[in-house]
């Protein structure tokens, strides 16, 4: 194993301990949070942001009749996800009947 001879520059250093700590993820997560409140709106509530795969977010929906509703709205979901979080490339949902907690 080598050893790196020499100082490293801060913004190398700050960059490998946010990703070590897992700050970005976090950072992300909490983005992710915020744009599907502001664009579910009032059902919100009644919801639990998961993780994004391969385009597609996971929600977690307290009810059958909810999980209708969003699904009926899930277009204008996706476009104001897409929009406030480009990074994302946020494609369709996926909902998930589950406890919230």
């Amino acid at each position: 194993m080598t050893m790196k001879q020499g100082p490293q520059s801060m913004a190398n250093v700050l960059a490998e301990l946010m990703a070590r700590r897992g700050f970005a993820r976090t950072r992300s997560t909490q983005d992710l949070e915020k744009a599907w409140h502001e664009a579910a709106g009032p059902l919100s509530p009644h919801t639990r942001v998961g993780a994004v795969r391969r385009g597609k977010l996971e929600v977690v929906v307290a009810n059958s009749t909810l999980i209708q509703e969003l699904t009926y709205q899930k277009p204008t979901l996706v476009a104001a996800l897409a929009q406030a979080l480009p990074d994302q490339k946020i494609q369709d949902l996926r909902f998930r009947l589950g406890a919230i907690d």
